[in-house]
Parts: C-alpha cells; structure tokens; sequence
C-alpha cells in the first residue's frame, strides 16, 4: 500500500509542479494573464491611440507651417515679378530712347536694332506680368530639362553680375564711410 500512496503522491505533485507558473512571470497556471500584466495591457492600449493622436496632431501642424511657407514665397515671387517686370519696361523705354541716338551716330540698320531688341524686352515683360507664378516655374522648369547647359551658363551669368553689383555697392558704401 505504501507504494500505491506513494506514486499517487508523485502523481499528485508532477501534475501541480505542470500546472504552476514560473514565478514572477504574471501569468496563472491556465495561461490566464494575472492582474498586473492585465494593467500593463490597458496601458499599452491606452498608449497606442495617445501616439496615433500625437503623430496626427504633428502632421497637421506641419502641414499648416509648410503652407504657410509656401503663401509666403509665392508673395515673395509674386513682389519679385512685378518688380522684374517694372524693371524690365524702365530697360525697353531706355532701348526705345537709346534707337534713335544710334540710328543717328551709326546707322539706320543698328537703329532698327535697337528697337527691336526694345520690342523684345517689351514683350518679354508683358508674358511676365501675364503668367502667374506657377507658370513661370512650370516653364523654367522646362526650359532647363530642354538646354540645361544654356540654363547653367545663365545662371553664371547672371550670379558673375549679381556678385559684381553687390560688390560695387559695398565699394561705394565704403567710400562713403
């Protein structure tokens, strides 16, 4: 009888030593989570839509700082190209005066010259002003896809010019001083 007793406490505890739970895992010998892993849960799932919630709220704000950035270039632009275009008609009035002083002094062809390129600047001006400034970048944008190297050459051009401007106008603040 004693060794009926004992395998049936064997038994007995090899069945209990399977169906407890390592300790300090949280978790109860049926695999149900204990409490604690159950506040750990409700945590993390309250924590998901917090992020979710704070990842949105970034977004918008973002959203709203980069169109705000980008009416604000667009009124730069758009000052720059009526500025541009002013300029442009002040240089076609002084080519239209300058034509009749070189028809005089070196010929009625180099006059003809000078009014046409008059003309040019004119019309240039008026499809500046006339375009808004979508247009405009759409048609850079092609131009310098279409003679990249004439765009780069420009674009030298005009910063060798830009720099010797800035240049002489720091020369002659200098002077000043």
């Amino acid at each position: 009888m004693a060794d009926q007793n004992d395998k049936s406490f064997t038994a007995t505890t090899s069945n209990a030593s399977e169906d407890a739970a390592p300790t300090g895992t949280g978790f109860s010998p049926q695999g149900q989570s204990s409490g604690q892993n159950n506040a750990s849960d409700d945590a993390a799932g309250q924590a998901a839509p917090a992020a979710t919630s704070t990842a949105q709220t970034l977004k918008e704000g973002a959203a709203k700082i980069t169109q705000s950035v980008g009416d604000h270039a667009k009124t730069y632009v758009e000052d720059g190209k009526s500025r541009a275009g002013s300029a442009l008609d002040e240089l076609a009035t002084m080519l239209q005066d300058a034509a009749g002083t070189v028809e005089d002094k070196v010929g009625a062809q180099y006059g003809q010259y000078a009014r046409s390129a008059a003309d040019a600047v004119t019309g240039f001006s008026e499809s500046l002003k006339a375009k808004n400034v979508d247009d405009l970048i759409a048609d850079a944008t092609g131009f310098v896809r279409k003679s990249p190297a004439i765009a780069i050459g420009t674009a030298a051009a005009i910063g060798f010019v830009l720099a010797r401007l800035v240049q002489s106008g720091l020369n002659a603040d200098n002077d000043r001083a």
